[in-house]
């Protein structure tokens, strides 16, 4: 018994995994393919492990980036927007009608 697992790369380029489930003619046959399962999960993080590594790079400079170039347009526009304010004193006072 063998896992396959077939991956196509961002670059197009398609990468075959194969890992053997064999288990010792004494030993549970359940026993050699979670033992298969374990080595094809490690293939497939060893194969993900430079996207994870890139990704996690590109988030790092994107908030660097964003940490540079400030945030002041949205905090003059939350100053402007009265419809975010909230009112810790209670609920608000309602103003009667006036006369018709």
């Amino acid at each position: 018994m063998e896992l396959l697992g077939e991956y196509v790369g961002l670059d197009g380029q398609q990468r075959l995994l194969r890992v053997p489930c064999e288990a010792p003619a004494d030993a549970d046959p359940f026993q050699g393919l979670l033992s298969g399962v374990a080595q094809m999960r490690e293939l497939v993080a060893e194969l993900f492990d430079p996207l994870v590594q890139q990704e996690a790079q590109d988030r790092e400079a994107a908030a660097a980036e964003e940490a540079m170039d400030g945030d002041d347009e949205d905090d003059a526009e939350d100053e402007n927007n009265i419809d975010n304010r909230t009112n810790s004193d209670g609920p608000s006072a309602k103003r009667p009608k006036p006369p018709s």
